[in-house]
């Protein structure tokens, strides 16, 4: 498929064959919408992740899943080519860039604004380059301290997110006291070292984490406790979408859900993290998502002035 190609079937195009369309002005960070909680599409491009791992493996097949989230009215895709679920290899720079940087400079053609989910400095560099806008680091407490230069040099939005160890060592480190506090605390230290590189307050997204080093009654404690995040004064991002604490609430005849039978789990929670505050929600499923934030934001605007109609 051409890079700026929409995918058959997405968007205003119906027709079976892809519909060449110009490159977009890049879009901007600073022109995302307000008023309501922001949507991230999920993109892995990956053959080994939790949920999707495999579906959109090969450039052609991220493309089109990208183009269809964005068509589907996503505020940010996330584009990742490593997988992060707990016990997953680790994956070279140099792959996770063939991995993901044709998807990301296709879908910036397209008019996306793309996020990019990597622990690595070298490859969120690269991405941006790429035209990525954003960088999504899940890598917690052992963020590289090039990433850090990275994001004092960059001025760019940086997702920073609680997690203990790494992928195949944080199930391990699920112990806390005071799980929210504890999360809290550990997020201010890493901040803090932001903070020393020249970070501004305003690049800084806080990601609690969940499902990092996180057992699912702790996932539960944490999602009840979001406020305690707005202590750290930074925009919110609520990553649960499809996770195993859902699938485990919803599970049937002793058998956990599926992964892709959490999106309305996944969309209540999303409902509920925008009546709190949230800044955004990551998800897999945009459209479910999409609508729960708008129900959210009209939940929480002004009375409506139109006239009622008076009963008999």
């Amino acid at each position: 498929m051409d890079t700026l190609a929409a995918a058959p079937g997405t968007g205003p195009a119906t027709s079976p064959l892809p519909i060449l369309r110009k490159p977009r002005p890049a879009a901007r960070f600073e022109d995302l919408p307000t008023g309501r909680t922001l949507v991230m599409g999920i993109l892995n491009v990956t053959p080994d992740s939790f949920s999707d791992g495999g579906k959109h493996a090969t450039a052609d097949t991220a493309i089109a899943a990208g183009l269809r989230m964005f068509y589907a009215g996503a505020d940010i895709i996330d584009v990742g080519g490593e997988s992060t679920r707990p016990g997953a290899d680790d994956v070279t720079p140099d792959e996770e860039q063939r991995r993901v940087l044709p998807v990301i400079e296709a879908l910036v053609k397209a008019g996306a604004l793309v996020s990019i989910d990597t622990t690595h400095a070298s490859t969120a560099a690269a991405a941006l380059k790429a035209g990525a806008a954003i960088i999504n680091d899940v890598s917690g407490l052992t963020i590289e301290p090039e990433m850090v230069e990275l994001v004092a040099t960059s001025k760019v939005p940086y997702v920073l997110t609680h997690r203990r160890g790494d992928a195949r060592t944080m199930n391990s480190l699920a112990e806390y006291t005071d799980v929210a506090g504890e999360v809290v605390s550990e997020l201010a230290g890493v901040r803090d070292k932001l903070y020393a590189a020249g970070v501004s307050q305003e690049q800084i997204i806080i990601d609690p984490g969940l499902g990092f080093a996180k057992n699912d009654a702790q996932n539960w404690e944490l999602l009840q406790n979001l406020d305690q995040l707005d202590s750290l004064g930074h925009k919110v991002l609520v990553a649960a979408s499809r996770k195993r604490f859902l699938g485990t609430l919803l599970t049937v005849a002793g058998k956990s859900a599926a992964p892709d039978e959490r999106d309305a789990a996944t969309a209540a929670i999303t409902a509920i993290s925008a009546s709190r505050g949230a800044w955004a929600v990551r998800v897999h499923d945009v459209g479910s998502s999409l609508d729960a934030v708008k129900v959210a934001a009209r939940m929480a605007a002004a009375p409506s002035t139109q006239a009622v109609p008076k009963t008999q």
